[in-house]
């Protein structure tokens, strides 16, 4: 999921610190962030996201919905996924990827699921993050899949998160990959969808659409060795007109760009 580090917050985040864990950790992030740091919500606070770590990991709180454990990037497979490693090759969007290949950037990391489920399919990946919110998370959530037992003993290290616009770090890669994966957020269909994640909302409430996917797509295929492939909702027109081939799933289609 694309998303941007030059557009401001507009006051709509902050780190909240609960008494739990140390002090010094939720003042570097806010530092990090450039963002407020709150022992505590008032009423006259103008944030509505916050971020701090609870059950062992760092989540973005719903200001109306504090009690309710908030958003994490999630490291276990989503319902349907294989927890062995690899994990077959299977599905649209392993299908999209394809077999032969071996190295893969996800230049729209986001929440990190798809990126995860490709790596846990047992792909060379790295990870392109232009969100410092996301960075954040995202960091976590791989210092955590790192302690995981099963990467310990197959001696495994999660993605290589890269930090910053994806366009940018495309143009001056060293080494062409196989496959850029790119899942940028188009604007809903409907204002409002009962299908529509949390995470997804919570994301373009803070965010907004990404409004350079055509330069990203157009980076994106100067950049790979062999193919792009584009996650786009059903409905979305193709971003890079009519794709070599597409793979469907559920509610969304892989198009799959070759390299000519």
């Amino acid at each position: 999921m694309q998303t941007e580090n030059t557009r401001p917050y507009q006051g709509k985040l902050a780190v909240l610190y609960e008494h739990n864990g140390d002090l010094a950790d939720h003042q570097q992030l806010a530092n990090r962030l450039a963002v407020p740091l709150y022992h505590a919500i008032e009423n006259t606070t103008q944030e509505t996201f916050f971020l701090t770590w609870r059950d062992g990991c760092l989540k973005l709180l719903d200001k109306e919905l504090l009690k309710k454990g908030g958003l994490t990037v999630e490291i276990d497979p989503r319902p349907g996924e294989q927890r062995s490693w690899p994990a077959p090759k299977e599905g649209a969007l392993a299908q999209a990827i394809g077999r032969k290949t071996k190295t893969v950037i996800d230049a729209t990391t986001g929440w990190g699921q798809d990126s995860l489920h490709i790596f846990r399919m047992g792909y060379d990946l790295q990870c392109i993050e232009r969100s410092p919110l996301m960075v954040e998370l995202l960091s976590d959530a791989y210092l955590r899949l790192s302690q995981l037992p099963w990467m310990r003993s197959l001696n495994l290290t999660p993605p290589v998160l890269l930090a910053g616009n994806a366009i940018a770090i495309l143009a001056n890669l060293k080494e062409a990959p196989d496959c850029i994966y790119i899942d940028p957020m188009f604007p809903p269909k409907r204002k409002k969808s009962a299908l529509a994640k949390k995470s997804m909302l919570v994301l373009r409430e803070l965010l907004g659409d990404d409004e350079d996917k055509d330069l990203l797509f157009a980076a994106a295929l100067k950049a790979t060795g062999k193919k792009v492939v584009v996650k786009s909702p059903d409905y979305a027109e193709p971003l890079g007109g009519k794709p070599s081939e597409s793979f469907h799933g559920k509610l969304c289609r892989y198009d799959v760009y070759l390299k000519t």
